[in-house]
């Protein structure tokens, strides 16, 4: 049975704070390349991997704040040297489960390493669809996407002419919420953090309009500017002040679906929000979800975007980082914003 080495990113320690680079390790080990004798996981290559704001979540200590576990169930908790736990796009090189063969293309959960093991019973998608690219599975047609799709159709019950606002906007999951409701007929406008971004927003993502918070002295105001008659729809993916700036800005019987909380994650104490009022003198329905809980629409969802890509009518951003070894720089650049797009890493190409 041929062994082989596997390079891995693993973590250090719990994560206090913002997570830095030297909060993980790159190491090598040896994997078999051949199933155990009656084995029903699944042997996987791994080709591309996801790099997503709530895999900061995983990193805190099991007992401290934002425990946030179920955050992505199918994941693995971190373990001191044991590979981090992701989404990502790999090919089946052995498999014990009827459902997977080899040679096949898959998307889900699995590690941050060249090889993976993998339980057969962890979330695998088979990818059928390869005349578009396969990093698009780590994106637009994966966990990504789905989220995307479901907050805002499912959850946020989107109706065409509506007002929406869409923070992050220019990430994996807003940039995509954003050509959604337009395409449904929507009012669309995003913030985000650079003014690079925000153009992105304007001229590539065909938003009505776009700011950069971090210019905005009162995001109150900017807010007003933007939607003179309210928000419908505010699909909410970093908390803290803008989500409290919203709340004065929500029309009645407003949604808000909750994605995540990106401002929060680094904090050990996160920050309050005071006009949780609005809720009830505007009747707004505010509901986190989990993109798991979602996962049975997979078929209707391909349905839905596929024509999308391949007729041109959706656009989307990627960030390739190329390597494991620029893996922790890659993930922990999303804190900073300093990824455009959808931030992807390269592990290996077919």
């Amino acid at each position: 049975m041929a062994q082989v080495k596997n390079k891995q990113v693993i973590l250090n320690d719990y994560v206090s704070g913002f997570p830095k680079e030297t909060d993980m390790n790159i190491v090598e080990s040896t994997i078999t390349l051949k199933l155990p004798e009656g084995s029903n996981e699944v042997l996987l290559k791994n080709l591309y991997l996801s790099c997503d704001p709530y895999m900061r979540i995983l990193m805190n200590k099991p007992d401290g704040p934002s425990l946030g576990r179920s955050y992505d169930p199918s994941s693995v908790s971190h373990v001191f040297y044991y590979p981090l736990g992701g989404y990502g796009v790999a090919k089946v090189l052995e498999s014990g489960h009827p459902d997977y063969k080899k040679g096949d293309l898959v998307w889900g959960v699995t590690k941050w390493e060249e090889y993976s093991l993998v339980p057969s019973a962890q979330i695998l998608f088979k990818i059928e669809n390869t005349d578009v690219p396969l990093s698009y599975y780590t994106g637009i047609l994966g966990m990504p996407g789905m989220t995307a799709y479901s907050g805002i159709f499912e959850v946020g019950s989107l109706k065409k002419g509506e007002n929406v606002f869409v923070s992050a906007a220019s990430g994996a999951v807003g940039q995509l919420v954003g050509q959604f409701a337009k395409l449904s007929g929507c009012y669309v406008v995003g913030s985000a953090g650079t003014k690079e971004k925000v153009d992105l927003l304007k001229n590539k993502f065909g938003f009505d309009g776009g700011f950069n918070y971090k210019e905005e002295p009162d995001l109150n105001e900017a807010l007003k500017r933007h939607f003179l008659e309210g928000i419908d729809v505010y699909f909410e993916n970093v908390g803290g002040k803008t989500l409290d700036a919203v709340l004065l800005n929500m029309r009645i019987h407003g949604r808000i679906p909750v994605c995540g909380m990106i401002s929060q994650y680094n904090l050990s104490q996160p920050e309050g929000v005071t006009n949780l009022t609005s809720l009830i003198y505007k009747r707004i329905r505010m509901q986190g979800f989990v993109v798991a809980d979602f996962y049975h629409l997979y078929p209707k969802f391909l349905e839905f975007v596929l024509p999308l890509i391949r007729e041109g009518k959706i656009e989307y951003v990627e960030d390739i980082a190329e390597g494991l070894e620029n893996g922790p720089a890659a993930l922990v650049g999303l804190f900073s914003g300093l990824n455009v797009g959808k931030q992807v890493l390269v592990v290996a190409r077919e």
